[in-house]
């Protein structure tokens, strides 16, 4: 196992540097961070090429990816050119919001999930499958702003209106000094997040389990008389597993990048609206550092789920 592990993170650092360089190119192409100085009349052009040349700007491309890389690898992502604060210190800032919001999400994702992919593979074709069927199509089909918005009209501005106790929609919180409004300010945007993803999920749980239940060794094990629900929690459902714990593995690593929509419309201080922000100001130092994160995360968790595909199915093998 640790010969594969180590073959793989040489090939995750192969693919990292490739990604990074797309990354680094198509940010450095989509935006010109000397616009800002554009309708600056108190800026010489002399002025604008000195600043230029101090961003490193005048140099080929490659070039300066090499030196973006290098100083990467030494823990400096460069500073931002709108706050001139490092790009680290504001990934640090946000990093913490955004993994408390999604950690919150993916845990009712997963538990929720797991539920109503059971019952209604389970209870094929009943009611109660037609009715978990009805709600993952309506809330897969609909956008995630439009179920925000929707929850911020029903349970924050009517609920104020009829007097009721009503969850806040927006105001940044930074601190975990006050734990309850912290998770008041979580119910919405976790509850956006959770329709969303939950109507997906449940529909791949069900179709896995329906999958192996129909597999010859799953009637064996019927025909030994061993109970219903020993045949799905101990049989079934760890088989069926497998692909939900990639598309699970695969869903986490792109969480640490943020909900752009969610966190953009619930002002939550999050890498997502991080990237947003300063993507629209062309602040790639910024831009490309949260890309750089998100990268890691992908080929790190996909790694960590090929390990755990052996401990969860003794059948893989890892070479």
């Amino acid at each position: 196992m640790w010969t594969y592990i180590a073959r793989r993170a040489v090939q995750a650092l192969v693919i990292l540097v490739f990604i990074t360089f797309i990354c680094f190119i198509l940010t450095r192409l989509s935006s010109d961070p000397m616009q800002m100085y554009a309708t600056k009349s108190n800026v010489s052009a002399e002025e604008r090429l000195a600043i230029r040349a101090k961003l490193g700007l005048d140099q080929p491309m490659p070039i300066q990816y090499v030196k973006w890389l290098g100083l990467a690898l030494q823990g400096n992502l460069g500073d931002s050119f709108f706050s001139h604060q490092p790009v680290l210190t504001l990934i640090s800032q946000r990093l913490p919001m955004t993994v408390v919001l999604m950690f919150t999400s993916e845990v009712f994702i997963i538990a929720i999930s797991l539920l109503l992919g059971i019952i209604s593979a389970v209870r094929q074709y009943s009611a109660m499958d037609n009715l978990i069927t009805s709600f993952s199509f309506i809330g897969f089909s609909m956008p995630i702003f439009f179920i925000a918005f929707g929850l911020m009209q029903i349970f924050a501005v009517q609920f104020k209106a009829w007097g009721l106790p009503y969850l806040p929609t927006g105001g940044d919180i930074w601190k975990f000094t006050d734990p309850i409004a912290l998770a008041w300010h979580l119910v919405l945007p976790v509850t956006c997040l959770v329709i969303i993803q939950v109507a997906g999920y449940s529909r791949y749980i069900r179709s896995s389990i329906l999958e192996v239940l129909g597999l010859d060794y799953i009637r064996t094990a019927r025909a030994k008389g061993l109970g219903s629900r020993t045949v799905l929690y101990k049989h079934a459902l760890r088989n069926a597993a497998l692909p939900f714990i990639t598309i699970v593995g695969l869903d986490i690593p792109f969480l640490l990048g943020g909900a752009l929509v969610t966190e953009s419309i619930f002002a939550w201080p999050g890498m997502g609206r991080l990237f947003w922000e300063y993507a629209q100001r062309g602040d790639f130092p910024v831009v490309t550092g949260v890309l750089l994160i998100v990268s890691s995360a992908v080929v790190v968790f996909t790694i960590i789920v090929d390990v755990l595909y052996t401990f969860i199915d003794p059948r893989i093998r890892l070479h």
